[in-house]
């Protein structure tokens, strides 16, 4: 998958040190394709994609209409999924209340089409979010909730939250620190900050080796275990408690038969199929 064209393609890649430690020290491991690379980093372990698509180029894709519905980039239909991401969202919510994380104001960055918004309707009394995508934005003001065009920088001043989630989104995000201290701001004290990303350390990632489908370039740009996911809030200057939610995740039949390279048969193609160590989930709460 690639967001380039023509002779525009090599202005458009950069390599990187590691963007949790800052060291240059990538390590090798196999997982080199389209002229991308996803590698280890030497000195923290952290993995990051080195080559990888500028920022200001990865920004355009983001900001098309047709990034969460078949373009160049990204989904191949998130709406296809909207059944199994309801579903899974409304897990994590449960989870969430029954750890005392719920109540108040929610703020989801990287809103998407609001489904997590929309589920969240009997969790939290105010529900808000930010896309890059208008589109998506659009879709997800349909559901009754605020919602601004960018990302954690287009919260009107002052604005402050029980908890700011950002699912799947990190591994998107080219200055980690930064994003994270920006997320930390929106949470009001005593509140919480959610993270979840695909989990590089999990079983699946060995199994599938170069087969993982969250070796998703040039769209990820880091790949986050629970180490490297918890190391990044540790670093919060008011992170007081951090702890892991587990995360089942479901996905429709069909899509992962398509991973497979199968076909899903008609009757059971759009159900969904729970599979667990999918995503790692971190939460912290802001002193």
């Amino acid at each position: 998958m690639t967001v380039e064209a023509g002779t525009a393609v090599a202005a458009t890649r950069e390599t990187c040190a590691c963007p949790l430690c800052g060291a240059s020290q990538p390590v090798h491991a196999g997982y080199a394709m389209d002229g991308y690379e996803a590698v280890r980093c030497g000195a923290c372990g952290a993995w990051y994609l080195s080559p990888r698509l500028t920022e200001a180029a990865m920004m355009a894709a983001y900001a098309r209409d047709d990034y969460f519905e078949g373009g160049e980039a990204g989904y191949a239909g998130y709406a296809a999924q909207e059944k199994s991401l309801r579903g899974t969202f409304r897990r994590l919510l449960g989870e969430m209340q029954r750890r005392g994380m719920t109540g108040g104001g929610l703020l989801d960055v990287g809103c998407g089409y609001g489904y997590l918004l929309d589920e969240a309707r009997g969790f939290f009394a105010e529900r808000a979010g930010t896309d890059f995508s208008p589109a998506a934005a659009g879709q997800a003001r349909a559901y009754g909730a605020e919602v601004w065009l960018g990302g954690a920088d287009a919260v009107p001043a002052g604005r402050r939250f029980h908890c700011v989630t950002a699912l799947h989104v990190v591994e998107h995000v080219y200055h980690p620190h930064q994003f994270v201290a920006e997320l930390a701001e929106l949470v009001e004290p005593g509140g919480w900050l959610v993270l979840a990303a695909p989990d590089a350390g999990s079983f699946w990632r060995k199994l599938m080796g170069r087969r993982w489908p969250s070796w998703k370039f040039p769209e990820h740009v880091m790949f986050y275990e629970r180490a490297t996911l918890e190391r990044l809030v540790r670093g919060l200057p008011r992170t007081a408690q951090v702890t892991t939610l587990p995360y089942p995740h479901a996905f429709p039949v069909s899509e992962v038969a398509a991973k497979l390279r199968l076909k899903a048969p008609g009757p059971i193609a759009a159900r969904n199929l729970w599979l667990p160590a999918t995503t790692v989930c971190v939460a912290a709460r802001l002193s």
